[in-house]
Order: structure tokens, then C-alpha cells, then sequence
């Protein structure tokens, strides 16, 4: 069988897969109309982000038994029709739940600490004690809207801080545990001093996040988003911070990812956009939550490993 590799990987990707006795191509190389012009001689494929595997596409490739996508979000598959072609799709959140747990928990520490702040002033010998005095998690009550592998890792974290850990998830049940206890939403709007994202981008959760949804907090909090850009509405959260409602952010997803930040005329960007670059009291980082050494072999050998089995009928 063959296997087209559509992005760049960790090189046990293609060594387990080759071990299997599959051929793997590596053309990440390749233009996306290439791309899809050379994915009808492959029995399955493997993707990060860079490309979009649709329905057209699909009815493209009668050969295709598997697409493997090294991540955890499934959105740039079209994987209902997939499934109903028969054709199976592996992804890994396993393996960048730790390191997606440890950044969201490196933002929040940084910005309640005032750590960027902080650092910028020292550079410039600027020392200023009082007015960088920080918050402790200790004793806060945390919420975590989505509770898979990413959420779960998150509260793993938080679990040595003697802080209230509440979860929500509207598809899972029974998942109290001795430190976490699951709640309806409502709960976490009465009892939240910080709130993490971990929800996969689907129809129901595009801008879930919006002024409606911070209206109903009964405190101002904190907001982490480390699951993907557009779950929450980035307008609505500028409105928050400016009028005190939302304490700060930690975004390492944008809802204007899709722009090029490769360009430095930042007048270019959407006005939103320019506030958060410019406040104290939002943490970015370019989407690399999961995308640490460890995860970046974690993920490529999961996937590998799951394809051998679907590829081997095992």
C-alpha cells in the first residue's frame, strides 16, 4: 500500500509506516492542486493543516482507506463523508495533551503574575514592585469547558495549586474525580475566576465564546484559549477587557489565523487584533500549545502506529 505524506512530520512517521512494509512519499512539497491530483493513487494520506480534505476530493480517490491527521482537531477533514465511504481517520490527541496542559498553564501564570510586563520593564531598568503585583491561582475557581484529553490534562496541571477545578462537557458524563467536579454551565458562570477552552471547532462551538456567553459570568475573570480561533468571537473580547469583564486573555489561537503574520505593517490587521498586541493584559503565542519536541513525536508515532493497524485490517 502506499501513503502519501501531504505535510512534514517526525521522521518515526514515516519509519513505522515503512516498517509495516508501506511506501510513503514524502511530498509536502507539493502545490495543493498537485496534491490533489496525485492523492488518487494512494491508499491513505497524511495531513496536518495545510490541506483540506473535502467531499469533492473524497469522490476523487476510490483507493483512499485512511487519512491520518497528526493533531487533534479534525475540522479540515470532511470526516462524516469520509466515514461514509468507508474510509477511516486516525488523529493523536493523546499525544499533545501534555504539552497543550503545561502551555495553557504557562500563559496563566504569566499573565497573572504580570510576567511579560514585568520582564520588559527590567530589560529597560524599570523596577516597579507594587504596580506588578500579581494573582495567585491558589484558592480561584477554574473553570474547563470541554473535558477530552486536552481539558483533562489541563486539570491534571492545576491539580497541585489548591485551587476549585469545575468541568463542563455537554457529551460526556461521570467524569468527578477526586479534584475535578463536573457542573452544568450555569454553575460555571456563578463560580468562575478563570475559564480554559478545550472544545474542537464544529458548527455548535464557532464563537460560542461571544458577548452573550461573558455577559452571564457573575465575576470578571480570566479566559484561556488554546483549542481553535474562531470558538470565540475575538471583538466581543476586547469589548470585556476594556470594560473590566474580562480580567485577561491567553490566546494561542487567533480567530484571524488565516491572515499572514508574516508582515509587519500592523495597521494591515483587523483593529481587534491591534489591541491585543498592544495590552498588558493579553498573552499570545502562535498556535504552538501542542507543538512541543515531546508532542511532535508523540503525535507522529500514534498516528503512524493507529494507520498500521486500519491499513493492516487489525
Amino acid at each position: 500500500m502506499r501513503v502519501l505524506l501531504i505535510d512534514s512530520n517526525h521522521p518515526v512517521l514515516h519509519e513505522t509506516l515503512q516498517l509495516a512494509g508501506f511506501t510513503c512519499d514524502p511530498y509536502w512539497d507539493k502545490s495543493a492542486d498537485e496534491l490533489q491530483k496525485l492523492l488518487p493513487q494512494y491508499d491513505a494520506c497524511v495531513i496536518r493543516s495545510k490541506f483540506k480534505i473535502t467531499k469533492e476530493i473524497i469522490d476523487q480517490c476510490p483507493n483512499l482507506k485512511c487519512i491520518g491527521r497528526v493533531g487533534a482537531g479534525m475540522e479540515n477533514i470532511d470526516h462524516v463523508y469520509a466515514a461514509s465511504k468507508k474510509i477511516i481517520c486516525v488523529n493523536a490527541p493523546e499525544g499533545n495533551r501534555d504539552a497543550v496542559g503545561e502551555h495553557a498553564l504557562g500563559m496563566l501564570l504569566m499573565l497573572m503574575n504580570n510576567l511579560k510586563k514585568a520582564d520588559a520593564e527590567v530589560r529597560n531598568n524599570i523596577w516597579l514592585r507594587a504596580e506588578n503585583r500579581g494573582y495567585e491561582i491558589t484558592g480561584k475557581t477554574v473553570g474547563i469547558i470541554g473535558y477530552g484529553f486536552m481539558g483533562s490534562s489541563f486539570a491534571q496541571k492545576l491539580k497541585g495549586f489548591d485551587c476549585n477545578i469545575l468541568a463542563y462537557d455537554k457529551y460526556k458524563t461521570d467524569i468527578s474525580t477526586d479534584f475535578v467536579k463536573q457542573v452544568e454551565l450555569h454553575e460555571l458562570f456563578n463560580e468562575c475566576d478563570i475559564v480554559s477552552l478545550h472544545v474542537p471547532l464544529t458548527p455548535e462551538t464557532e464563537f460560542m465564546i461571544n458577548s452573550e456567553f461573558i455577559s452571564k459570568f457573575k465575576k470578571p475573570f480570566y479566559i484561556i484559549n488554546t483549542a481553535r480561533g474562531k470558538c470565540l468571537n475575538t471583538s466581543d473580547l476586547v469589548d470585556a477587557i476594556k470594560s473590566g469583564k474580562v480580567r485577561g486573555a491567553c490566546l494561542d489561537v487567533l480567530e484571524y489565523e488565516s491572515v499572514s503574520f508574516s508582515k509587519t505593517d500592523l495597521s494591515k490587521t483587523p483593529e481587534p487584533m491591534q489591541f491585543l498586541i498592544k495590552s498588558d493584559k493579553v498573552i499570545l503565542s502562535p498556535h504552538i500549545a501542542g507543538w512541543t519536541h515531546e508532542s511532535n513525536f508523540k503525535m507522529s508515532k500514534i498516528v503512524a502506529e493507529k494507520m498500521v493497524k486500519v491499513l493492516s485490517g487489525i
